[in-house]
């Protein structure tokens, strides 16, 4: 038996399945939603410990941003240099909402699932590929290249000053590539790779025409009624399918070779309503070539409890999500533009708290190959290659700031709930994760430069 595949047998064995349920129980305890520095801290203590045996060493990014650290292990000045990236930081955890009364910091068995807030985004990915590196270097001795694993603690709020952060490290990193695994595979069955992530832009439209609502019978169609107006303006953004139609928010077409990338492809676990969106697109080109532009809340007056009163005023939260080729600086003006060329000029545009670039590795890098080429090694069948993530991820930050290629390879599926109650992992899913990555870090560490695009 090869080195490859003892290490490939013991990342597919029971007791190694049942060692990263009891770590990630561990891990998924601490309540690591947004505010709870407490608990981001203790929480990278603790993912420290587990990498403190196998020679990486932790290295604390203090700060005016949530907690991040490295750990890094050097074997070679000649050898290449991976970094690696995760982030253990959850939304809320939204107790109370969970079926049956589950507690999303009690990793909880049911069904074949494995249920609790971060399992999917992003704990239990970070500690599918940390596991797969100790598996290379217990196996080995060592893994053929140096690497550094950057784990923040604010990817949930937008990853704030990550781009601050990786300048000042740029030096001390002098990594050669990216390989970092976040959101879903295509579907449960068929493992993914990704290039990018398209950018995202949340912005709040606000009306508001007094300081208090009017009877609705005595001023009922004299009164202006912001929240008619919004739904109006709203109209003039989002088209009756869902298209976008602001002018500069979408690309001037998909690029022929993605269109050959996408072709065949069905995103979304298969989850898509008929007709929906822009029109002549795949729902592939849809998701992962195109702008997309959702509502995510829209409120006026009181709906939990609505009185007969006109209401005062009214305000949405949208949504851009982007692919790259836009021009982040415009989009807010071509917003303001298109409303006020419509009309809707007292239409208050309110600025994003943060925002994610978009940014992309060319599909034809021969790292992207690579990657490529170990899985269907492992799986025996060729993953599926995206040119880019349907959300969003602080990508840029390694593709722009750091001037590295960029290789995703999620271990997450479409129907996992990330971001709401119920959050969770089909249980079935974790052994191939840990396989393909441990094989990938074999083959990464047994390679030439040039292997890797390098030279």
């Amino acid at each position: 038996m090869t080195a490859r595949e003892q290490i490939t047998a013991r990342a597919a064995a029971p007791e190694t399945l049942e060692h990263y349920v009891r770590e990630l129980a561990r891990l998924v305890a601490f309540p690591t939603e947004p505010g709870g520095n407490e608990a981001h801290t203790t929480c990278l203590k603790h993912i420290a410990g587990l990498m403190a045996g196998h020679g990486f060493v932790a290295r604390w990014i203090e700060g005016d941003h949530p907690p991040a650290l490295v750990l890094s292990r050097h074997e070679g000045d000649d050898l290449p240099t991976i970094l690696g990236y995760g982030h253990a930081d959850t939304v809320p955890g939204m107790e109370g909402r969970w079926r049956d009364g589950l507690d999303p910091w009690v990793l909880t068995e049911r069904d074949g699932r494995i249920y609790g807030r971060g399992v999917a985004d992003n704990k239990g990915q970070l500690l599918v590929n940390l596991t797969a590196l100790r598996l290379v270097l217990e196996e080995k001795g060592a893994l053929g290249f140096n690497c550094h694993m950057l784990v923040e603690m604010g990817e949930e709020v937008g990853s704030p000053r990550l781009d601050a952060i990786c300048a000042g490290l740029k030096d001390d990193l002098k990594a050669d590539l990216v390989l970092a695994s976040d959101g879903p595979r295509l579907s449960q069955d068929q493992p993914t790779v990704f290039l990018g992530a398209r950018g995202s832009v949340t912005v709040k439209l606000s009306i508001r025409h007094r300081e208090a609502g009017r009877h609705s019978g005595n001023f009922g169609g004299l009164l202006r009624n912001p929240g008619t107006e919004l739904a109006h303006a709203l109209t003039c953004i989002i088209g009756p399918h869902g298209e976008c139609l602001v002018p500069g928010w979408t690309p001037d077409n998909v690029p022929e070779a993605t269109r050959k990338i996408l072709s065949g492809i069905t995103p979304a676990g298969g989850e898509i309503d008929a007709g929906w969106g822009t029109p002549g697109l795949t729902p592939a080109e849809r998701v992962f070539a195109w702008s997309a532009v959702e509502v995510l809340a829209f409120t006026c007056g009181t709906p939990e409890r609505p009185v007969n009163a006109i209401p005062p005023e009214a305000h949405a939260h949208i949504q851009l999500r982007h692919v790259t080729g836009l021009n982040p600086d415009t989009i807010l003006p071509a917003l303001r533009t298109h409303l006020d060329a419509n009309g809707y000029d007292y239409v208050q545009i309110k600025e994003p708290d943060a925002r994610f670039p978009a940014s992309s590795t060319p599909p034809d890098h021969p790292f992207a190959r690579f990657a490529c080429a170990s899985i269907a090694r492992t799986t025996g069948a060729e993953p599926v290659l995206l040119p880019s993530l349907g959300g969003s991820l602080p990508n840029h930050v390694f593709t722009d700031t750091l001037g590295l290629p960029a290789v995703w390879v999620p271990h997450s599926y479409p129907g996992c709930s990330q971001h709401a109650p119920d959050e969770h992992l089909p249980k079935a899913m974790i052994p191939g994760a840990i396989t393909l990555m441990a094989g990938l870090y074999h083959d990464i560490g047994a390679s030439s430069r040039a292997d890797l695009g390098l030279d």
